[in-house]
């Protein structure tokens, strides 16, 4: 800069009064005419030989001419220390400059004048550079170091004294060399309530995979999270494209700055699992900063089905939306991703640790493939009283079990639990090993897909009671393909994911998490789930809370005192219709603990093994008789054109104010509106999740699109009536709510906007 000419510079704040301000702009004609500035640079800003252009821009340090008699204020470099290049944050951040007690940087003491450091500005225009240095670097007097290299290279630890050091012919990462891959925004890379899921295909197409993770690691990494000290956790459910996509996030994470990377073995790790790990996971050095879970849930598997990733957070749940929107808005923006293309492929199916070393010996990756099953089940083991459901119940000559794994990931953990912990033979056991298609079958744990359930415990697919040659077990269960979910039954009864939540909140004192802890707080549901469990809040005298769909939700509430300082609501039970209910021992919903807390209820319901066994049948009818019951039931339209179920939510938004006082049989229509939710932990606001018709008889219709179907939409539509009656609680679900199921396709006229002649799964 030439200094003769002018004199000052760095002009870093601007003092104005305002009533000058205010002159001048009303004299130039609404603006300040601040003086052009032309700029001679080039397209690439660190290579001189690629197209020059000339860049033409204002400065507001340049109004400082538009005023009269404005002066400035010089500010020797001692005491002002202006980061204008990388060189002056390099020279910020060494022991020339101190921090004082009231927090200004000053010169060190014995240092007179900041000495000057002179460094590549084309280099290093931006801080990643291609000489890394360590706390381990000490320079003194007059040091150049060079690096005529492509590749980045490591300055050894020690100390420089006024010397050259040339670092072009040094080992480079070697293994640990990131690059950087040019790439381009995808379209619709928005997450939904549970992740990303699409088409198989379609992840494995371009850079779908890598965009999304390089989103991830951005996000993470500019909300502060400590990716190099802490570690990140992988798995998933096992399905088709898994194993290959797991190399491909273990390469970019250390490439994004991760050291210490967990895997399930197999890359399998169920989703309340993943949430275990990085809760559990210790000592405190090996702590988790979040985890991907590779799943589509309870979607289909296979080259031609769906795929799906997520990313919990530090807390083991899943992001929340302040979360999922930064990372879909750098979706949005992406124009490179970074990976270790020589990074070599981690061997998924032996338990181990990998170290690899960077060749300069500079840096260390620990790649630990962990058993599985592990964190979770002692996790469980610390919940429940093992010991009371094997000598109270499992050892009846009377009670029989079956649990269908559909073909998902819970089966070690299935296997883990009841075979090796609780003694029972493998025969409890249904479609217990693992595969990447669900063997061909739709791993959703409904009176639909559970098939082999369903037939085991003498139902149909509605729910009701067949004829079967031998007596079903007296317990049954389902999980879906990433173990969260569950179905329970009793033989030849089926429980209604809403009634089953009711029962865990009025029996919760059964089970030593809860009953240890001063018994249960609260109770939340989503939205569509029925209000069965309202009543069990209002006897007992919980906290109730109606959410969205969506498990981050309820991790809020758990999370409310440790993470925002609000009050406490744990211990927590909380549950969802769609079969997922889970408690504040991890951040997801848990179809095993599920599973597990009916033992644990059936086992203290059956203290005297000489008397005759109560039944899961029994449990819930008296239920019905002290509380009434919810009848409900839920159609999904699966597959339906996006477009068109759009634009039938739009028309029933537009037309709630008219169906308020529309009749149809007995029903009435007191209240319609679009769900809206305020978070009481956070105050974040979350609209349009659900069309409510209200009856005035306290009946209700509701209508959600979902998000996480892999292709097209999934219309949901939930009916519910509320029987106070005893002696009309033993009735058949669809033969109760024929007249509100006809008043809700009317509400919808679903037909007529998506053209679908009928549910695909009735629940």
């Amino acid at each position: 800069q030439d200094i003769s000419k002018h004199r000052f510079f760095n002009t870093n704040n601007l003092w104005v009064r305002l009533d000058k301000l205010k002159e001048e702009i009303n004299k130039a004609g609404g603006f300040i005419p601040l003086p052009m500035i032309r700029n001679a640079k080039t397209i690439d800003p660190k290579d001189d030989a690629s197209t020059k252009v000339i860049q033409l821009e204002t400065a507001m340090g340049a109004a400082i001419e538009c005023f009269a008699g404005a002066g400035a204020v010089c500010v020797p470099k001692e005491r002002f220390a202006p980061v204008k290049k990388c060189s002056d944050l390099l020279m910020l951040r060494s022991d020339c400059y101190t921090v004082t007690p009231d927090s200004r940087l000053v010169l060190s003491p014995g240092i007179e004048v900041a000495p000057e450091l002179a460094i590549d500005a084309k280099k290093y225009k931006k801080v990643d550079g291609y000489v890394y240095f360590s706390r381990r670097n000490v320079l003194q007097g007059t040091v150049t170091i060079v690096n005529s290299s492509k590749e980045p290279k490591v300055l050894p630890p020690g100390t420089y004294s006024n010397c050259t050091v040339d670092l072009s012919a040094a080992p480079s990462l070697g293994a640990l060399l990131a690059v950087k891959v040019p790439t381009a925004p995808i379209a619709d890379q928005k997450p939904g309530t549970s992740g990303l899921r699409k088409k198989t295909k379609e992840f494995m197409e371009g850079s779908y995979l890598q965009n999304f993770v390089q989103a991830t690691f951005s996000t993470v990494k500019a909300s502060g999270a400590d990716m190099a000290d802490k570690t990140l956790v992988i798995g998933g459910d096992g399905r088709y494209f898994n194993p290959t996509a797991i190399q491909t996030i273990v390469k970019m994470a250390v490439a994004n700055g991760v050291n210490h990377i967990a895997i399930g073995q197999g890359g399998l790790l169920s989703t309340p699992a993943v949430s275990a790990e990085i809760r559990e996971r210790g000592p405190s050095y090996m702590k988790a900063f979040g985890g991907f879970i590779l799943t589509a849930s309870h979607n289909p598997g296979g080259p031609d089905e769906d795929f799906g990733i997520k990313y919990n957070v530090e807390n083991g749940g899943p992001a929340p939306e302040g979360v999922t929107g930064a990372i879909y808005d750098a979706t949005t923006t992406i124009g490179e991703f970074h990976i270790c293309p020589d990074f070599p492929d981690i061997d998924l199916d032996t338990c181990g640790t990998t170290k690899v070393e960077s060749t300069c010996g500079s840096a260390v990756v620990t790649v630990e493939v962990i058993d599985a099953v592990e964190s979770h089940v002692e996790l469980l083991k610390s919940v429940f009283d093992f010991d009371t459901i094997k000598t109270q119940l499992l050892s009846r000559g009377d009670f029989s079990m079956v649990y269908d794994c559909m073909h998902g990931v819970q089966g070690p953990y299935a296997r883990a639990v009841f075979v090796d912990e609780l003694g029972l033979g493998e025969s409890c056991l249904l479609n217990a090993v693992p595969k990447d298609d669900f063997n061909g079958h739709h791993a959703d744990p409904n009176l639909t897909y559970a098939v082999d359930l369903v037939k085991a415990m003498g139902l149909d697919k509605t729910g009701l009671p067949v004829e079967t040659e031998a007596e079903p077990p007296s317990f049954g269960a389902a999980a879906d393909g990433d173990a969260d979910r569950n179905m329970i039954c009793g033989s030849k009864f089926f429980v209604t994911p809403s009634d089953s939540l009711a029962i865990l909140a009025e029996k919760a004192n059964c089970v030593p998490f809860f009953r240890d802890y001063g018994g249960l707080k609260a109770v939340a549901r989503s939205m569509p789930t029925s209000g069965a469990v309202d009543r069990v809040a209002a006897k007992h005298n919980l906290a109730l809370f109606e959410t969205p769909t969506g498990w981050k939700y309820f991790g809020n509430l758990m999370d409310s005192k440790d993470l925002f300082g609000g009050a406490d609501f744990t211990p927590l039970i909380c549950g969802e219709e769609s079969f997922g209910t889970g408690s504040n021992h991890i951040r997801e919903k848990d179809g095993l603990w599920a599973v597990l807390f009916w033992l644990q209820i059936l086992a203290a319901a059956n203290p005297d093994a000489s008397q005759p066994l109560v039944s899961v049948q029994a449990l819930v009818e008296k239920h019905w008789e002290e509380y009434g019951r919810n009848y409900y039931t839920r159609y999904d339209y699966e597959g339906v054109d996006k477009t068109k179920a759009e634009g039938m939510f739009e028309a029933m938004r537009a037309t709630t104010a008219q169906a308020v006082g529309k009749s149809f049989g007995a029903f009435t229509v007191a209240t319609a509106d679009d769900f809206t939710y305020l978070d009481p932990v956070d105050g974040s606001v979350s609209k349009k999740q659900g069309l409510r018709f209200l009856m005035a008889c306290g009946s209700r219709v509701i209508f959600r699109l979902s998000g996480t179907a892999g292709s097209g939409a999934t219309v949901r539509m939930y009916l519910e009536k509320y029987e106070p009656d005893a002696a009309k609680t033993k009735q058949v679900t669809a033969e109760v709510m024929g007249e509100l199921v006809a008043f809700a396709l009317q509400l919808s006229d679903i037909k007529a906007h998506t053209g679908v002649d009928g549910p695909t799964v009735i629940t």
